[in-house]
């Protein structure tokens, strides 16, 4: 399986970036796991509707650039499908079983992402009601798919 991570701007955190590095060494066995950063707009506090929606914009086009015709496309949002874990874990091999090897993770930037990315979505999927800082969601995201090929392949992790 060939995973990528397409993610709104740079990771600046140490921690983070060491958590990270732990995850895709873990996977390795498992599936080609990259992570393509694209840059970030810059997103005052107190920007109007259409500001935000040009940053959205903007952001979501650096992001479809990064998508081929044939991956299966799952965004971060709020408001999308929550999953248990064992259930993350099905649905990745359900894709990999029906042929769909190639999967884009897309976290989006600080004031989220962009209908055309909305729309090239294949699957909306939620972790939480809560709203995460976007460089930590790429470290909770891998740990969650190491979980998933751990309990795919009936090997303890996930208990």
């Amino acid at each position: 399986m060939n995973i990528t991570i397409i993610a709104v701007g740079k990771l600046k955190e140490k921690y983070l970036k060491q958590g990270i590095e732990e995850y895709l060494k873990r996977l390795g066995p498992y599936a080609k796991v990259q992570i393509k950063e694209v840059a970030d707009e810059k997103a005052p506090e107190n920007m109007s509707e259409a500001e935000i929606q040009n940053v959205k914009q903007k952001e979501g086009e650096r992001i479809l650039s990064q998508v081929n015709q044939d991956t299966y496309v799952i965004t971060l949002e709020i408001d999308g499908k929550m999953l248990t874990s064992e259930k993350f874990a099905a649905k990745l091999d359900e894709l990999a079983t029906y042929g769909k090897s190639k999967i884009a993770f897309v976290i989006g930037g600080s004031v989220g992402i962009s209908d055309d990315v909305e729309k090239r979505s294949d699957l909306a999927l939620s972790f939480s009601k809560l709203t995460f800082p976007h460089q930590m969601m790429r470290m909770i995201l891998l740990e969650q798919v190491y979980r998933a090929f751990r309990i795919m392949r009936g090997e303890p992790y996930h208990k």
